[in-house]
């Protein structure tokens, strides 16, 4: 299993380069044009994220990391900026009004909706690591070495 890595300074100006290099590594890897597209969402959301919230407009360096296990593609984005778990912000009352509705987690929400799964660790430095699972890759894995045919050894 190849992986593939960006690291980049946490800033909403480098968002471009992130978009851009998910979207070429993800093809590379195989994924088709709709979960190109779920994943550079989600991404997105999720380094917005750590660039505002997580480094609270503080310095620091976002690495993303995407590989791809059989038919899924996974990317993990690592920061070392405020602990924040994601994976335990409630879903939001869609039903309910915009003004009465909490502020925030709509960024969470939508990463849910298009990925197939979203999980949160702590790093042994102490910083953060969400990665995102997206399943249902159909092309064969371009950087996989062929298997050897029978007989051929």
């Amino acid at each position: 299993m190849s992986s593939r890595t960006l690291s980049i300074p946490a800033e909403l100006k480098n968002l471009a380069e992130i978009r851009h290099f998910v979207e070429r590594t993800a093809t590379e890897l195989g994924a088709g044009e709709g979960i190109v597209d779920d994943m550079v969402l989600a991404v997105d959301e999720a380094a917005t994220n750590i660039i505002l919230h997580g480094y609270e407009r503080g310095e620091g360096m976002i690495e993303i990391e995407m590989r791809r296990d059989g038919d899924a593609l996974e990317i993990a984005l690592r920061d070392g900026g405020v602990p924040f778990d994601p994976t335990c912000i409630p879903a939001p009352d869609l039903h309910l009004p915009l003004e009465i509705r909490a502020p925030g987690g709509m960024g969470i929400h939508l990463m849910r909706q298009v990925v197939d799964e979203v999980n949160y660790c702590t790093t042994p430095q102490g910083g953060n690591e969400l990665t995102l699972v997206k399943r249902g890759l159909e092309n064969p894995d371009p950087t996989s070495d062929p298997a050897v045919p029978k007989g051929a050894e």
